[in-house]
């Protein structure tokens, strides 16, 4: 009996998979996309609602209780937003990833000291970081952009004290940087340059 529970709980993720990853393919194919992250969550949750549908009309799961059910689309949730959270936006986001894409394009190898012209002079047009960016913190109502300027919503205020209080106080003081300990990225704004002219 709890076999074939195990098995069905199997098929559950294995449909609510198959279905996550085509409907994410149609989607990020046809549609269109603001925010990787969000509509590949979008995606997830649209397949497991269809899942929840299959559950409806008892055409998988028919013998479990309702307890089993809930647990099961738990299950897929989770996979869902694992998914999304470490799959498309790794690749559209990570710079690791570009690193890689990047040396394969080279032939397999790059000297080092060309690395830091190459994400200032490739990487972000390549990439239209900038755009990519401002656009999706725009979507998520944590900046406004009107003319010509980039302004701090109250949300994305209080986003960056919470980020800025975990990199300060909880992210790693001893962090190997190119063969040395350091905890330089714990402030990163500690050497930053005071004579600006772009605030708004």
């Amino acid at each position: 009996m709890a076999i074939s529970r195990f098995l069905g709980l199997i098929v559950v993720i294995i449909v609510f998979t198959l279905l996550m990853l085509a409907i994410q393919y149609l989607h990020f194919r046809f549609l269109t996309v603001n925010v990787v992250f969000y509509s590949s969550l979008y995606d997830a949750i649209f397949a497991l609602l269809l899942v929840l549908g299959l559950m409806a009309i008892n055409l998988i799961t028919s013998s479990w209780s309702w307890f089993e059910r809930v647990q099961s689309l738990a299950i897929c949730a989770l996979l869902g937003y694992a998914f999304a959270i470490s799959v498309p936006t790794v690749v559209d986001r990570s710079l690791s990833m570009y690193i890689l894409e990047k040396l394969q394009q080279r032939g397999g190898s790059i000297k080092l000291e060309a690395f830091e012209s190459i994400f200032q002079d490739e990487y972000m047009v390549e990439h239209r970081l900038v755009d990519v960016r401002l656009t999706e913190q725009n979507v998520s109502g944590t900046v406004t952009i009107e003319d010509n300027c980039v302004t701090l919503t109250p949300r994305g205020e209080m986003i960056a004290n919470i980020t800025r209080f975990y990199r300060q106080n909880l992210l790693p003081k001893n962090r190997l940087l190119m063969g040395e300990l350091s905890d330089d990225l714990t402030n990163p704004f500690r050497e930053s340059k005071q004579d600006i002219d772009y605030t708004c």
